[in-house]
């Protein structure tokens, strides 16, 4: 491995150094974390993203949003809306048992951190605060910056954080989706101590995550009639809505759907070959057999032939970002980017499409110059390692702010005279 890991039945920390001679800050195995110096698995893949991406064993969490960002953020953000159920459920259980309820957006930052205010005092030593970036990317392994990582509801115990600074608390925390397009929108969690670590604790605040899902779903506007809903973006499988069922296709159906989406009006059998399949030696005969297993699972009236197409219209998670950035709104189209378009897909226009729509949006963060839009890019995991964009955020930060940013936009640098990694890919990559 290129980090300081080991593989093998437990995990430890090596001293190494990286090309050109710098030496990165090497994590060490918790004490306690585990018996014989084991540690979970889902824990020991977060420590190996944290070290990869370079994170701190020491550091603090950024502060990136001051008080009037964080006002215009908050009002603007899909979980305002379901705040209230989100207090109604865990504010007392928060106070009373002297913990936190914190809840995130999708790139990690803190939007409310509320509770016990002895706890809140104490969690301001280590940035835990509103307007604080938690993701793990930042911060290390955390529970709402790791279920944000992996998209699915985590608990994190004392010494199983990367940092040392945050190994006296326990945190358990769920993502939460857009009940429509299924993009995860952000992150619930609760923070405290080691009363906190016991598996009621994962399953009251992933069962918050459900209500908060279920009263945006009341909320939200009534989809149009017939017009089916595809998420791909930072999925290797889609996920395919429609007349209120909802399912995720194979990989190969994923990438049909995209084609199609992207084609409202259809696609001729041998252009959709030639779109879907590297080798050339794959015969007509293969695909007209997988469109018919797709049809079977979307319903005779759904996909139509001559020319291949979906019938009643769809909306595509990867074209409302397409059309942001035609109109401009660079802002909402990076909010909307939930990652490059099905990252795993080989498929040589679905690999056309994912390259174009990251292209452009880096592009235009870049010529934006906006320093969050383009933090929430370098702390992803697709923009770990793009040259430049870490180049463009160290010219935009603050200078407070400046040296994490510049320490780890040398790194990169290091690494790439060195040889060490691929930086500045075309197409961007995602978590598999």
């Amino acid at each position: 491995m290129s980090d300081a890991w080991v593989t093998g039945r437990g995990i430890r920390a090596d001293e190494a150094s990286r090309g050109g001679g710098g030496t990165r800050p090497t994590p060490e195995i918790p004490a306690g974390a585990a018996d014989s110096g084991q540690v979970r698995p889902l824990v020991a893949a977060s420590w190996r993203r944290s070290a990869r991406a370079h994170v701190s064993p020491d550091g603090a969490a950024r502060v990136e949003l001051d008080e009037d960002e964080l006002a215009d953020f908050r009002d603007g953000h899909p979980l305002a809306a379901a705040m209230p159920v989100i207090r109604e459920l865990m504010g007392a259980y928060a106070t009373d048992g002297e913990h936190l309820l914190a809840v995130c957006d999708a790139a990690g930052r803190m939007l409310w951190v509320e509770g016990h205010p002895a706890t809140l005092r104490k969690a301001r030593g280590m940035n835990f605060v509103a307007g604080a970036r938690w993701s793990e990317a930042a911060a290390g392994t955390n529970a709402p910056g790791t279920a944000l990582a992996v998209d699915r509801p985590v608990q994190v115990v004392a010494a199983e954080h990367f940092r040392h600074p945050v190994r006296s608390w326990t945190c358990a925390a769920a993502p939460v989706h857009d009940p429509h397009s299924g993009r995860v929108l952000g992150a619930i969690d609760i923070t405290g101590g080691r009363r906190l670590a016991h598996p009621h604790s994962l399953g009251f605040v992933q069962a918050v995550a459900r209500a908060a899902e279920s009263q945006l779903a009341l909320l939200g506007p009534a989809r149009e009639t017939g017009r089916a809903s595809l998420a791909a973006l930072g999925r290797d499988e889609a996920l395919w809505s429609l007349g209120g069922r909802r399912f995720r296709p194979s990989r190969r159906h994923s990438e049909i759907l995209v084609l199609l989406a992207h084609r409202p009006e259809g696609i001729g059998g041998d252009e959709l070959l030639t779109l879907l399949y590297e080798d050339e030696s794959v015969t007509p005969v293969t695909l007209r057999a997988e469109l018919s297993r797709l049809r079977a699972l979307l319903g005779p009236d759904v996909l139509r032939s001559r020319p291949y197409r979906l019938a009643g219209g769809v909306d595509a998670d990867f074209a409302a970002v397409d059309r942001r950035l035609a109109s401009g709104a660079v802002a909402a189209a990076a909010g909307e980017y939930a990652g490059p378009l099905l990252p795993a897909s080989l498929a040589p226009g679905v690999v056309r499409l994912r390259e174009r729509l990251a292209g452009r949006l880096r592009a235009a963060l870049v010529d934006r110059g906006d320093p969050g839009l383009l933090a929430d890019w370098a702390y992803s995991g697709w923009g770990e390692d793009d040259l430049v964009v870490w180049r463009a955020l160290c010219a935009a930060v603050p200078a407070a702010q400046l040296p994490p940013v510049r320490a780890r936009l040398d790194s990169l640098e290091t690494e790439l005279s060195s040889g060490a990694t691929v930086l500045q890919r075309p197409g961007p990559q995602t978590r598999g």
